[in-house]
């Protein structure tokens, strides 16, 4: 969703950009054209490439892994007339965490840079990100694949992606509603089920994997709703190549300030959910040690196509963001239910405004 990740983003440039006028404008219905779409579009505030996933080591124990990235592009309202190239018109952050589910951890990094320079890189033609040395790519040759490298200290991913569907217009034709106003809207798309290979490094063990991913690519103008504290988000991967995404902009007293989402059908069926069809039920809570946020972390979703549980795999899956994009969050992979209580498919669970409340 629009506010998801970019609104995290702009926290973190926010000094900068708190001078600046709002631009309170809604953003127009146009198509999305490819592969211009899958590239940077810098008129706009915020806009970010996430991908999350689900892995499983080629060796005969089978190790489980959950895996992150993210890549963050914000606009710096106050730089915008400035000549200088030294000026910070654009910041580039980005996000990486592994779960190991076999050892009940989470690891996670961040990096943050002004765009420039050859250090931190988001095109306008295509999806190629260069942070340090994190880099998300579609690859020239085969466009149908995607190509990750992200090595930190205690951990690193080196991943192929490579797309088994079309992607998915969320909203309608790929403009999405966030909230109550027209304004608040974002040019959205997904790519559930992305075949994935590659390796996983822990501590200096390195694991052969295949898995499979899921890629947003979402970019926006508008700012988070006042009366919205934070968001809960899925994005499922089902066993039978059904997709689920739902999400609702959370107030601070527990209620809905926007819901939306979509289910795509293995035969390629495609439902996108309007206002108030989608509700969050809170079953299970994790009180995090660090910070003392309480968040749910099993939950009944219910939707038009069907009701589902969601269980995150390991509860302490918080990732503090505060020296990048400002917040703090949980997000971690998740097991996906049926109304039997039956697994139908794994995914990631998103939720932000728990430790604090998100003022932008």
């Amino acid at each position: 969703m629009l506010t998801r990740r970019a609104l995290m983003a702009a926290s973190a440039a926010g000094m900068a950009s708190a001078s600046a006028p709002f631009s309170a404008w809604s953003l127009p219905a146009r198509p999305l054209r490819f592969p211009r779409d899958h590239g940077a579009h810098p008129e706009l505030r915020t806009e970010w490439w996430y991908i999350t996933g689900h892995a499983r080591s080629r060796a005969a124990d089978g190790r489980e892994f959950g895996f992150q990235l993210t890549f963050f592009r914000t606009r710096v309202d106050a730089t915008q007339t400035m000549l200088s190239k030294f000026s910070a018109q654009q910041l580039i952050f980005a996000h990486a965490a592994v779960t190991d589910v076999q050892g009940q951890k989470l690891w996670h990094d961040q990096r943050i840079a002004r765009a420039g320079f050859g250090v931190a890189v988001a095109s306008t033609e295509d999806t190629q990100l260069k942070l340090n040395d994190w880099t998300l790519q579609r690859d020239t040759a085969e466009p149908s694949r995607y190509n990750a490298s992200l090595p930190s200290t205690d951990f690193a991913l080196q991943l192929q992606m490579n797309e088994t569907q079309p992607l998915i217009l969320q909203g309608q034709n790929g403009l999405s509603r966030k909230g109550p106003e027209a304004r608040q809207a974002s040019y959205y798309y997904s790519h559930p089920q992305l075949n994935t290979s590659g390796k996983i490094t822990l501590q200096g063990q390195t694991f052969d994997v295949t898995g499979k991913a899921w890629l947003d690519h979402e970019w926006s103008e508008e700012l988070l709703h006042p009366e919205a504290q934070g968001w809960d988000w899925i994005g499922m991967n089902f066993d039978d190549g059904s997709a689920l995404t739902a999400f609702r902009l959370r107030t601070a007293s527990g209620g809905t300030v926007w819901d939306g989402g979509s289910f795509r059908s293995a035969k390629g069926e495609l439902r996108v959910f309007k206002r108030s069809e989608v509700t969050f039920t809170p079953v299970r809570h994790w009180t995090s040690p660090l910070t003392q946020a309480r968040y749910p972390v099993e939950w009944q979703v219910r939707t038009p196509t069907a009701v589902y549980r969601v269980k995150a795999v390991i509860d302490s899956q918080e990732l503090d963001s505060r020296s990048s994009t400002g917040a703090v969050y949980w997000e971690g992979l998740s097991e996906l239910l049926d109304s039997q209580g039956h697994r139908v498919g794994r995914g990631y669970l998103e939720m932000t405004g728990y430790a604090a409340a998100l003022r932008l």
